[in-house]
């Protein structure tokens, strides 16, 4: 089997990469080690940044995400027992996020690759990526009981931490960043309205808690736990108990019980690998970064580095030069590391450490001060929340590099 570019990982990365590719007359095929029900119910993110609404959209993957969407205009901050909402548009210019499940991205892109794209095999493990430094890399992979290889120009690797693509670039050209929390997330699924139509962080002196929805019917919440915390440790009502203590507010407000559907609980970590690229085999999503949750930009960085490929192999195929493909991982990487950053100050501003001392729950309540009483403060959040601009790697006149939307 031969194509132009191997597609490891039929994730939303994956799979918006296909489409971004099918739409530039470029052909791909698409491995996915998992069967279409799993990729379709894998429960994942489920806030989509300004640009990466905006990608889906022109790629004409944005029509049932427009109607059954939820815009969001702003978060609530809650600490001591006070709120504050942070309007998006008011600080950014105009830009908000959509909550709308990763799950439903998958479909959507799946329906479409089925439909008009190239080839997505499902239950198709990627084994190794081979010649990864040379014109012709491969890709063998086992589908249907029997070992395939997949012949390329390019490799694109979106198949996460665990995946195959990223062990193929040698370990003496690799550098690695991370950070591991001593806490972790129990989140729920919740057959319930949401209590507020807004996403609310709440930082409380027993740990953080989020209010989040996945529609208007199914609420989507998180404690805070500690590390290593088995989700069936925890009852119904204990885990409801707990979210009414930390989301208290001085004005009465009262979070809506309902029937929970699932429990689950997330390790938080930070993680960079450096570099994103080796010869023509390209990293992308979970394959090279991971964020912590507490930013929302699991999901959205990965739509740009895959958005940084698309491009960048457009501009050969129309220039003949490979400029943009060899600044492919310094291009990511720079907005890599801002999504780091922000995920980071905001995990470490809602999340009390296990022994913290006062000092540091003084400096916690100080940093969430400063974003209510400050407009540029609160608009370094909003701009971060909403998503960074993504640099497709081109420098103009002034030498700095060109922005586009992620």
């Amino acid at each position: 089997m031969r194509t132009t570019v191997g597609i490891i990982g039929a994730g939303p990365a994956g799979l918006l990469l296909a489409r971004l590719l099918h739409n530039a007359g470029i052909d791909a095929v698409v491995l996915e080690s998992h069967d279409r029900a799993y990729v379709e119910q894998r429960q994942r993110a489920g806030i989509l940044e300004q640009g990466t609404v905006d990608v889906l959209r022109a790629a004409g993957a944005g029509e049932r995400m427009d109607r059954e969407g939820l815009r969001h205009d702003g978060i609530e901050l809650r600490y001591d027992r006070k709120r504050h909402r942070v309007d998006f548009p008011a600080l950014t210019g105009g830009r908000s996020v959509m909550v709308y499940a990763q799950t439903e991205v998958c479909k959507d892109l799946i329906a479409l690759q089925l439909k008009e794209g190239g080839p997505l095999l499902f239950e198709a493990e990627a084994l190794a990526v081979e010649g990864a430094d040379t014109d012709s890399p491969s890709v063998r992979f086992r589908h249907e009981g029997r070992e395939e290889v997949l012949e390329c120009e390019y490799v694109v690797g979106c198949d996460g931490f665990w995946g195959v693509a990223r062990k193929a670039i040698p370990a003496e050209l690799v550098r690695v960043f991370e950070r591991t929390y001593p806490f972790g997330w129990l989140g729920v699924l919740a057959d319930v309205p949401p209590s507020h139509d807004e996403l609310v962080y709440a930082r409380h002196d027993r740990g953080f808690a989020l209010l989040s929805m996945r529609s208007p019917s199914v609420s989507r919440l998180y404690l805070q736990v500690p590390e290593g915390t088995d989700a069936g440790d925890w009852t119904d009502e204990e885990i409801w108990d707990e979210l009414e203590r930390r989301f208290e507010t001085e004005d009465g407000w009262r979070l809506e019980r309902g029937p929970i559907t699932q429990k689950s609980v997330t390790p938080m970590r930070s993680y960079v690998h450096e570099p994103m690229r080796h010869g023509r085999l390209f990293l992308a999503g979970d394959a090279a970064h991971i964020v912590p949750p507490t930013g929302a930009k699991g999901l959205n960085l990965a739509v740009g580095d895959v958005v940084t490929f698309a491009r960048a192999l457009s501009y050969r195929t129309e220039t003949g030069s490979d400029a943009l493909l060899e600044a492919y991982s310094e291009t990511c990487l720079r907005r890599v590391w801002q999504a780091e950053r922000f995920s980071y100050d905001m995990t470490t501003m809602l999340h009390p450490a296990p022994g913290a001392a006062p000092f540091d729950d003084r400096l916690q309540l100080a940093r969430l001060d400063r974003i209510a009483t400050s407009r540029a403060a609160e608009t370094d959040l909003a701009e971060g929340y909403t998503g960074f601009p993504l640099d497709d790697g081109r420098v103009s006149p002034s030498g700095e590099g060109n922005h586009g939307p992620a």
